[in-house]
């Protein structure tokens, strides 16, 4: 297990820093979540009561980014909480927050304090939008900081459409890869040198390096093009296409003029070679009513098989646009490790849930375990930082752990 021996305290509710905590769990990492009396608010969004899996699962989402923690929960309002969280932190390799700045500076849990305890501690501020600036205090959600703030909503939706919101948590979990690489990178640093550091990780800026290409050549030339509706596309070669019985293609255009006799053939358009409307980008853009119809005829006349074929022998690049639930049972989402099994609770039976976002051939790096009850481990931690049964029967009392 790659990080065998690291220790994590994570410090966070709902997706994006609990989705960092989870993939460093996946990758060997002990990790002790700390949960609020009540628990996550995640482990009630999708109940599976009534589905069937309830010997499984709290619910598919909390799971999938919590599998294999330990949960202790903790009221950090209280000073024996506080104290509580402060110990757990001295021992440990990573501290994962999502409080907002404000917040965790009020309660004690700031980078300054703990890092004075802890020096090697890497602590992970992850925040809607950053730890400096005017905002750095507002609540931040994936759909507000990382997909409307960074400008990815107004960009994605078609020019003269309504905007849309992302769906839960893409944003969230986009942002958790960026954490998990920060950590790692911060890791390397206390590995080498024995001094911590502060990472600072929002969803704005993550939203910002998203769409790092179209942002780039605003900056450059301040201005951009807007999304168009598919049938007026900027390049109508790479886009969605719906064949005979009823399924969608991407196909996506290489540079230049190198796939036009390709597309000839697996089309049956001959002469497209030569066509002036498909010279260059200029051409096809004040084509692409024309081109996109031309190629909406051709796909119609091919099944899902049989296009799939063609396009694979001329070696276009191609997908077909799937729903989720063909995702679900599509071999190569398998082959890449995509899909992987997760254990259920008290060693009952296991149910599919989404990988990580890496491989490492040869290497443990799939889930270690369910996703914790609430609570679960609140003695075993306690009584691992040298709390005694009696003071941890006083703070169950006081309601300060549970």
């Amino acid at each position: 297990m790659l990080l065998k021996g690291v220790k994590v305290i994570e410090h966070a509710t709902y997706y994006a820093a609990p989705g960092a905590g989870g993939i460093l769990s996946d990758w060997g990492a002990e990790v002790i979540k700390i949960e609020p009396p009540g628990g996550d608010p995640v482990r009630t969004n999708f109940p599976t009561k009534g589905t069937g899996k309830e010997h499984l699962t709290d619910n598919p989402a909390f799971d999938g980014d919590n599998r294999g923690k330990k949960s202790i929960v903790v009221d950090t309002r209280t000073e024996e909480g506080r104290e509580v969280v402060r110990k757990l932190a001295d021992g440990a390799d990573v501290f994962l927050t999502n409080v907002r700045p404000g917040g965790i500076e009020r309660s004690g849990l700031g980078y300054d304090i703990l890092s004075k305890r802890n020096p090697k501690l890497v602590y992970c501020a992850l925040t809607g939008y950053g730890l400096e600036g005017p905002d750095a205090n507002a609540p931040g959600f994936d759909v507000a900081s990382f997909w409307s703030r960074s400008g990815l909503a107004r960009l994605t939706a078609p020019k003269g459409s309504e905007l849309f919101p992302i769906r839960t948590a893409a944003g969230d979990h986009t942002t958790s890869i960026a954490a998990v690489a920060a950590i790692n990178a911060a890791l390397i640093q206390a590995l080498k040198t024995g001094k911590g550091q502060l990472v600072d990780v929002s969803l704005l800026r993550t939203g910002l390096y998203t769409l790092h290409t179209d942002l780039a050549i605003q900056l450059f030339y301040g201005r951009n093009a807007s999304t168009r509706p598919r049938a007026e596309a900027y390049n109508p070669l790479t886009n969605f296409f719906r064949t005979k019985d009823d399924a969608w293609i991407c196909i996506v255009a290489r540079a230049g003029k190198a796939d036009l006799p390709r597309m000839a053939r697996a089309f049956e358009l001959p002469g497209i070679e030569t066509d002036p409307r498909f010279q260059d980008g200029k051409s096809r853009r004040d084509s692409a009513v024309e081109i996109t119809a031309m190629f909406d005829a051709a796909f119609a006349r091919f099944t899902k098989d049989e296009i799939a074929a063609r396009l694979t022998a001329e070696e276009i690049a191609w997908a077909p646009a799937q729903t989720l639930a063909d995702v679900a049972v599509d071999p190569q989402v398998f082959a890449a490790g995509g899909i992987v099994d997760m254990p259920g609770k008290d060693g009952v039976g296991t149910f599919q849930s989404p990988g990580g976002p890496a491989r490492f051939h040869g290497v443990d790096d799939g889930p270690k375990g369910p996703g914790p009850k609430l609570g679960e481990h609140t003695v075993e931690v306690l009584t691992s930082l040298g709390y005694a049964p009696a003071d941890i029967e006083a703070m169950y009392a006081s309601k300060a752990v549970a």
